[in-house]
């Protein structure tokens, strides 16, 4: 789970085993493997670091000391 941000600067919690595509078009768009759409002000690089870090906390086997970002 990922906490993003809408552009009305709403935050809410998204379930990034669930993303399917994430698009700059300028907006950053999230589509959902169930056909959602979400538009949020992060980044696509700060969802990929979001994602990755949500994915070292869940598999602590694959994490390396000290470089766990927050």
């Amino acid at each position: 789970m990922i906490q993003v941000t809408r552009l009305n600067g709403k935050q809410f919690i998204l379930n990034s085993d669930l993303i399917e595509s994430v698009e700059a078009t300028p907006d950053t768009v999230i589509t959902l493997t169930g056909g959602n759409k979400y538009v949020v002000s992060e980044s696509t690089e700060e969802l990929i670091r979001r994602i990755t870090a949500y994915k070292q906390r869940c598999h602590p086997l694959y994490q390396e000391k000290g470089e766990i970002p927050d």
